[in-house]
């Protein structure tokens, strides 16, 4: 079924059929939708279904059907209103019956930019808040005062100013912050959404830039916070604060690693650095240790899934000692827990030669060492070795097939062999 024949069948049940959201916006942006939404007016679910038989209700609190169309399974809303009648995302009184209009759904939807609808049979363009115009300009607004009944919309503000680089205009900013109450309460898993499509887009750091803008930062993510005012050593960090260098390395990375898990590590690499005490400053020792605690908070109030806590793991508890190797035995030992972790040699070192400015010859060559010594196994352990002996008979040999790659500095070649 095309869109035409279903626009068609749903203005022969009586209704009227509506493209909206994103395809809408990304039509006037010029790009192509990865989906296409759909709204129907002037019809009830009993005439949506019979006019669609194949048509499947996926919605809990109000109907979302989910209908193939031009081939793929798109999805088919009644139009409805809301009304806040309670706390959080949870807390509205739904109307969905077939007296809503298009406007009527339109104003209940978070910025104007998602707020225009296109009648499929008339190619008309229904767009009461200048949702066209703010596209035109690269704007970010607030359809009206209803944006600030679902807290996370401010979340998805600051997102959507990533994505598509548009200015969040300042009565905008006004609403993000009043925000800021029910935020706290907001479910974790919600919160850890808005943040993993902000970490697809291009320019991560615009997100949390725009957060701060709006004076929620602290709220959302208190360790990116944290690391503002954190001073850093001028001549290894002439960026600035821990905060500045994170966002940079963070968009640095996302520039040549596109998978999100990897940006987060990014972005969590210092977290550390946050808990600094100010009179240690503009030296962070020991960050390592307090970023693993505050990412350990993180996860628990965010429910950060467990491979992407185990990847910034070690990330954090590796990214300084890595760069500055140069013993053959701890480099085998740091290569062998790299391959047993969740982080591939490539992901690691995006962020490592970003963060160090340079790898050093072991890392950038990690696949290949790693390729050779792990042909190193017990296996092939003398046969009256046992227990503990076989452990220390491998090392021994995954140091000496180190040694003959020769990615080791010279002065590092003659040590201590069985360290």
């Amino acid at each position: 079924m095309t869109e035409l024949e279903f626009a068609q069948k749903v203005n022969d049940a009586g209704g009227t059929a509506y493209l909206v959201g994103g395809a809408v916006r990304d039509k006037f942006r010029g790009v192509t939708a990865h989906d296409r939404d759909y709204c129907v007016t002037g019809i009830n679910e009993k005439k949506i279904a019979k006019a669609f038989p194949n048509i499947f209700n996926v919605g809990k609190s109000f109907p979302v059907f989910l209908l193939n169309i031009d081939g793929k399974h798109c999805e088919v809303a009644l139009a409805r209103t809301e009304k806040k009648v309670g706390s959080g995302y949870r807390g509205f009184s739904v109307k969905f019956d077939s007296s809503v209009t298009i406007e009527q759904d339109l104003f209940r939807r978070d910025t104007t930019i998602n707020a225009m609808a296109i009648d499929i049979l008339r190619d008309e363009l229904i767009d009461p808040f200048g949702g066209r115009e703010d596209v035109a300009n690269k704007k970010i607004r607030a359809v009206s005062k209803h944006f600030m009944d679902d807290p996370v919309r401010a979340l998805r503000a600051a997102r959507q100013s990533a994505q598509f680089n548009f200015e969040i205009t300042e009565e905008t900013l006004t609403a993000m912050n009043l925000c800021a109450f029910e935020l706290k309460d907001e479910p974790g898993e919600r919160i850890f959404a808005e943040l993993k499509n902000a970490l697809k887009t291009d320019k991560p750091s615009i997100f949390f830039r725009s957060l701060e803008r709006a004076g929620i930062l602290e709220i959302t993510f208190p360790e990116i916070a944290n690391l503002r005012g954190k001073t850093q050593p001028v001549e290894f960090h002439p960026e600035g604060d821990a905060y500045e260098h994170t966002l940079q390395i963070l968009d640095e990375v996302s520039k040549i690693n596109p998978k999100p898990e990897i940006r987060f590590a990014a972005l969590a690499h210092d977290f550390g650095k946050g808990k600094t005490p100010l009179e240690m400053l503009p030296h962070h020792y020991q960050h390592e240790m307090r970023g693993l605690d505050v990412l350990q908070e993180m996860a628990q109030r965010i429910n950060l899934p467990a491979d992407w806590k185990k990847i910034a793991s070690f990330v954090i508890s590796e990214h300084m000692r890595a760069a500055v190797m140069t013993r053959p035995g701890k480099i085998v030992d740091f290569l062998v827990r790299l391959h047993n972790s969740k982080i591939s040699a490539d992901d690691f070192n995006d962020i490592i030669n970003l963060d160090n400015h340079g790898l050093p010859p072991f890392l950038a060559n990690a696949e290949k060492i790693l390729t050779e010594i792990l042909k190193v196994s017990g296996r092939d352990a003398p046969p009256e070795l046992q227990g503990e002996q076989i452990g220390n008979w491998i090392r021994k040999e995954r140091i000496k097939a180190l040694i003959k790659l020769k990615f080791l500095p010279d002065s590092k070649i003659e040590d201590e062999v069985f360290e």
